[in-house]
């Protein structure tokens, strides 16, 4: 206890340290703000008409596909959420490639929404992913343009460079997401926590823009988890998750467009640290075993949780505070290392706290 003690007390004083608050005022969050209510409030009100289309086009999951409900449970959420953070981006978002996003991952969620009613092969998958991430990269130009390393001389990219760089990156962080949607509110909570990060780097740089588009992002996550929480009324189904890896892509290379920098790639790469092992763990796995690398199992980390004994409530938030943790170390590279500090002793503090509560209920059991 006196070490649970010393931790609240180092992180309570590291989150009194004036930088923090001069730093991440409420004026530097004031572009996110009118977004992140507008998605917020869009996305909760579009919920409810996507459950009812999912369970009237047959877009549901029925008991058995996953292990932690026991009725049928519709599929498309994924469109609520691209209404809430498409309405808020059309409306808010200065950026002129803006619109180039919202086409592009709309043609991703659309296409998606066929796999969600009818299952389709990963090869057909991949195309989709592989086709809206080209429409992005190609025709409206979301692309790396430029690599470099802090005092260092940036240097242009080739397109036979940049291209598959880019689009490495767009089908890999939709396919992470797509495998972490596994229990209730997870990957709508770790994306929202990862735009939380593009956000406060946004911030530090300068990037309003980013920070509209990031505070849509969280809103239209928030709004959805109202539903998705354990237990959930609705899945957002791979044309949510998908959604959601393409937007977090984008937005990332927005920022890094501003900057030149690698090393902002750091920060999604941080904060998804845990999604990103887990996903190329699950490729060596079943490469291993001779197995398809698109074959589903249960063997994901989220699983593994699980089976420990956590429930899908505390499943969702270890994720969430090890997202966190990961995110702060990122952040550091833009400074304020002493809070961030603070902040991931406290995380570590909530992941001891519901590890606690599980070896409590098995001594009562």
């Amino acid at each position: 206890m006196r070490t649970i003690s010393a931790a609240v007390l180092a992180g309570a004083g590291f989150f009194s340290d004036p930088t923090f608050w001069s730093d991440f005022s409420a004026a530097r969050f004031g572009p996110a703000v009118v977004p992140f209510l507008a998605a917020l409030v869009c996305t909760t009100i579009a919920v409810l008409p996507a459950r009812w289309l999912a369970f009237r086009l047959g877009a549901v999951a029925h008991p058995g596909e996953r292990r932690i409900h026991s009725e049928p449970t519709a599929r498309l959420g994924g469109l609520a959420m691209y209404l809430g953070f498409g309405l808020s981006a059309a409306l808010f978002s200065t950026n002129p490639a803006t619109l180039g996003l919202l086409l592009s991952a709309a043609v991703i969620t659309t296409l998606m929404v066929f796999d969600d009613l009818r299952g389709l092969r990963p090869i057909l998958k991949l195309a989709f992913q592989v086709a809206a991430s080209l429409l992005a990269i190609v025709v409206f130009g979301i692309t790396i343009h430029f690599i470099g390393l802090p005092g260092g001389h940036p240097f242009v990219l080739v397109p036979a460079v940049a291209i598959p760089l880019t689009l490495a990156w767009f089908v890999g962080l939709q396919n992470t997401v797509n495998l972490i949607d596994g229990v209730d509110g997870l990957a709508a909570g770790v994306v929202a926590i990862v735009a939380a990060t593009l956000l406060l780097a946004a911030i530090n740089r300068g990037e309003t823009d980013i920070v509209t588009l990031a505070g849509a992002l969280i809103g239209a996550c928030v709004g959805f988890l109202f539903f998705n929480w354990h237990p959930a009324r609705v899945f957002m189904g791979d044309s949510g998750s998908n959604f959601l890896g393409f937007t977090l892509a984008a937005l990332s290379v927005l920022s890094v467009a501003k900057g030149t920098v690698v090393l902002t790639l750091i920060v999604p790469v941080a904060a998804l640290a845990i999604p990103i092992v887990d996903t190329a763990w699950a490729i060596v796995r079943r490469r291993l075993r001779g197995r398809s690398i698109a074959t589903p199992d249960t063997e994901h980390l989220h699983h593994r949780l699980l089976d420990f004994g956590l429930s899908p409530r505390e499943t969702a938030l270890v994720f969430y505070f090890g997202t966190a943790i990961f995110a702060a170390v990122g952040l550091a590279i833009y400074g304020h290392k002493k809070v961030l500090l603070g902040a991931i002793l406290l995380m570590m503090l909530g992941i001891v706290i519901i590890m606690l509560r599980r070896f409590r209920r098995i001594s009562r059991g």
